[in-house]
């Protein structure tokens, strides 16, 4: 784990991450923080925290010292949100980059939405594969935004010589509010589930695995920019994770198929790259997953 180190973290969403690196080093995290109660906890774990709405580009309270910067601020829409999420998504990330040039690395956090549908919904997505062509009617600035945030910090590594990352985050799993216990919580509540397809894949990566992996990302940022899927080694279906909480809770739960036109289907992710200087990853996923389904029922019971 990183120590001894000045590190900027952009976006509540990155909490536990924050909560792990204030540990051993100087955390900043920067987001609107327009929930009191989530900057008092972030706080509470010896983190300065500033208020600051990344599209203004307005960085005159944050420092331009960080050794490392992890940007994980994101806001979602519909499309009639699209020149926000433009300002906020692209413009800003790359005035924030400017600003904190001087970092040793910079890790940028992307996502598989960006890339465009494959027919297999068992496809292992690489690196390489085809982006931009993908559509989502519930978050419909996603696509562009993303593609508009790696070419944005393409350019920064180049013109500011930064050394970056891009990393293309699968679904994350972790207590709290994630996809994985949003199925528990449907499944407990005798609720369908929904999926785009029949055999709707994921590469779940849980949250400690995440925070163990940001050193070795962080060490892999180059110029030109290094670009590699961030998932986790299993590849399960929204279908498994249902089966098995029906199968703990003794409920039936359904999975409702929900066709989206242009949208991925399924969003495995091939580990190899990032296992090549991860290694792999060390938090299984029917363990991890069943100890969050533990969690749930004791809290309702």
């Amino acid at each position: 784990m990183i120590s001894g180190e000045k590190i900027l973290v952009t976006g509540t969403v990155g909490a536990p991450v924050v909560k792990a690196l204030a540990k051993d080093n100087e955390v900043w995290g920067l987001a609107r923080f327009t929930d009191p109660a989530k900057r008092a906890e972030i706080e509470a774990a010896g983190v300065v925290t500033r208020a600051v709405d990344i599209g203004s580009g307005d960085f005159s309270q944050v420092p331009d010292d960080f050794t490392y910067v992890l940007h994980l601020n994101w806001m979602r829409g519909g499309i009639d949100l699209l020149q926000e999420a433009i300002r906020t998504n692209i413009e800003g990330p790359g005035l924030l980059m400017q600003h904190t040039r001087k970092a040793k690395a910079t890790l940028v956090a992307s996502s598989m939405i960006i890339y465009s549908p494959s027919a297999d919904p068992t496809h292992l997505f690489t690196e390489s594969d085809c982006i931009g062509n993908a559509s989502y009617a519930y978050n419909a600035t996603s696509p562009y935004s993303k593609a508009g945030l790696e070419a944005v910090a393409r350019l920064c590594a180049r013109a500011f010589d930064m050394k970056v990352t891009i990393a293309r985050l699968n679904t994350v799993f972790a207590p709290g509010k994630c996809y994985a216990t949003s199925i528990l919580g449907a499944v407990l509540n005798d609720q369908p589930v929904r999926a785009p397809h029949a055999n709707n894949v994921h590469s779940p990566i849980h949250i400690d695995d995440i925070i163990a992996q940001i050193e070795p990302m962080l060490d892999a940022a180059s110029n030109p920019a290094f670009i590699v899927n961030w998932g986790g080694d299993d590849h399960v279906s929204a279908q498994e994770w249902v089966r098995l909480a029906n199968e703990w809770s003794g409920k039936q739960a359904s999975v409702e198929v929900v066709p989206s036109p242009g949208a991925l289907i399924a969003n495995a992710s091939d580990p190899t790259l990032r296992a090549s200087i991860t290694g792999p990853c060390n938090m299984d996923f029917r363990t991890e997953y069943r100890r969050l389904f533990d969690q749930m029922t004791a809290q309702t019971n």
